[in-house]
This record gives structure tokens, sequence and C-alpha cells, in this order.
């Protein structure tokens, strides 16, 4: 049976109707994943895209297939935030940061839990997203209708065994989001939150897992359809191009297995 998945196969760079003029959107985390599908989805819909993430030869490829400027990105690194911020602010106006850029390091219950994979977790998804958030406020509110979104996750809205570390670090991200939402929305800036359930792709559950692949082929083990990275692409791009006086407070999806984070159907 064919995977029903939404991922769009219109040739990138042709506009969606009505399209997006002259929006210059940042994603995070772009080399791959989720990140890689927002970039093309946004490509696809007319928007000017840097696509910024540490894997250098990632991005070249990603930009030779679609368009998008690479640029070399360590959200982990201030300083490299700091000259991101630069060179992208003096390249044109900033409509859109998409803080894709995360990950999810151990499931261990608390009792056995790591400290450094709490830390890396808390470094990348909530500090990363608050300097590259800091850092491009400026252009955002100089571009008249900025967007800033935060890729998070249904672990921010229920916990699990095992899952006291990323759900922490989520619930942290979305805190930051809604407490930013109050703070620009004096700005035009809209805020957004992107919460995906089970998402299969390439790396998230096998960088979990420490490497462990038969582990990670088992957190899906069942699941006909999980979501797919162009389907959460797909959400993104919708919230983006929305009318910018409509604000998508938060967009929850899951496959349609996942009932609930603790609930999913296995065949």
């Amino acid at each position: 049976m064919e995977n029903p998945s939404t991922q769009d196969t219109r040739p990138l760079g042709a506009p969606a109707e009505p399209a997006p003029q002259a929006l210059r959107a940042i994603v995070t985390g772009a080399s791959s994943g989720i990140g890689a599908a927002t970039v093309r989805a946004l490509r696809r819909d007319g928007w000017a895209v840097v696509a910024a993430a540490r894997r250098t030869d990632r991005l070249a490829a990603l930009a030779e297939e679609t368009g998008a400027v690479p640029v070399a990105l360590d959200v982990t690194d201030q300083a490299s935030v700091d000259a991101f911020a630069a060179e992208v602010a003096a390249g044109g106006a900033v409509h859109a940061l998409v803080n894709n850029a995360g990950g999810a390091f151990g499931a261990d219950r608390v009792a056995d839990s790591v400290t450094a994979d709490w830390e890396r977790m808390y470094e990348v998804n909530v500090l990363g997203s608050m300097r590259m958030t800091r850092a491009l406020l400026p252009a955002l509110r100089d571009s008249g209708q900025g967007s800033v979104l935060f890729l998070t996750s249904t672990a921010a809205l229920a916990a699990y065994e095992g899952g006291a570390g990323y759900c922490g670090v989520k619930a942290a991200q979305v805190s930051l989001a809604r407490s930013l939402r109050l703070e620009e929305a004096e700005n035009n800036i809209r805020v957004i939150e992107v919460s995906p359930g089970m998402v299969r792709t390439d790396e998230f559950a096998l960088n979990r897992l420490g490497g462990d692949r038969a582990a990670a082929d088992k957190v899906y083990e069942g699941v006909e359809y999980p979501l797919t990275a162009d389907d959460v692409a797909q959400a993104v791009a919708f919230t983006l191009n929305a009318p910018h006086h409509m604000n998508i407070d938060q967009l929850v999806l899951r496959p349609l297995a996942q009932a609930a984070n603790h609930k999913v159907l296995r065949a």
C-alpha cells in the first residue's frame, strides 16, 4: 500500500496560490530531517530561504537542490550565532525564523539519568532557540511582519516513562515561545509552535538511543504510517503562509495511530 505522505511534488520554486512575495526565512538544523524538508517546502512556496546547520557538506547539496542559501551555524556557540546573524541581516530583510535545531539524547528513567544528556538537550533545544531568537529579533522587527516558529513536541504536553529529560526541555522551549509571544505582539511578530508527535526521520531515534539501530527501529515497529519530515514541513509552511494577522499559536500533529504519547496502535 502506498504511503499517503503529504510530500509536495511540485517543482522547487513553483509558488503556491497565493504565494508570499519576497519573504525570507531562516531554518536552523537544516542539514537533515524536518529542517531539510522545511527548506524544500518553503522554497516550493516561493520563499527565499537561508539554510543553517553545522554540516556544511549536506547544506551544500541542499542548496544545489533547492536554491536555498547555505550558511554554517552552531546554535550552541554564541560567536557562531552572532556571526550568522550579522551575515544574514546584511543580506536583506528577515521575515521568519524557524527554530528547528534540536534533539533528544537518552531515554533513561530519572533514577538512571545521565546529567550530560540533559545538559546537551537543554543547550541545543532551549538555549539554542533563545540565542537565535535574541540575535535575529532586531531584523524580524525591522521587517514589519516577522514570525518566530518553534519546533517543539507533544513531549511538552504529557510526560512518559523515560522521557523526563526530553519532556522537560521541550516544555521549557514552549515556555520560551509563549513568553516571547506576549513580549513581541506589540512589534507585529507572530510566535508559532508546531508540536509533532511520532515522526520517523533518519536520525532522531537513532541519536536518542545512542546509535542503537535495532532499538531505534523498534520505536516505530508496527506503526504503518508514522509522520514523516515532509508531513511536519507542510505544517510549518501552512502556519507561515497564513495571513500575517492570523497567529497559529500552536499546531499539534500526530500520526493517526498515535492517540496519545503513551497510546500507539501497532499492527
